[in-house]
């Protein structure tokens, strides 16, 4: 089986921002890997033209697909209620799986 990548791009208004960053690093993303579906996070920046707010990305990387399947069965809805309890309408998030089909290396 392959990795598979699962990424979240979530678009976050200014108005709650700091508050937002502070939870999603030591809240959020920590409880998420806690479920034992994943194998490491990578937070990102994204830089794009936006409508407004600031752009994140985070890719959570999955030993399987059964694995992430059980993630969004399991885990996903307890987790999305407390973003949306915790923001509203402030924080747009937008999900896709990637599955990893070859890595390739720099060659030196």
């Amino acid at each position: 089986m392959s990795e598979v990548i699962y990424n979240v791009t979530i678009n976050v208004s200014e108005e709650v921002h700091d508050r937002w960053l502070d939870w999603v690093c030591t809240e959020h993303i920590p409880e998420v890997l806690q479920t034992g579906m994943f194998k490491q996070a990578i937070f990102l920046r994204v830089h794009a033209f936006e409508q407004g707010g600031r752009t994140y990305a985070v890719q959570y990387t999955a030993a399987s697909m059964d694995d992430l399947d059980r993630y969004i069965k399991e885990f996903a809805p307890a987790l999305r209620a407390k973003t949306e309890t915790a923001f509203g309408d402030q924080v747009h998030p937008f999900r896709t799986t990637l599955e990893v089909l070859q890595k390739f290396q720099a060659v030196r």
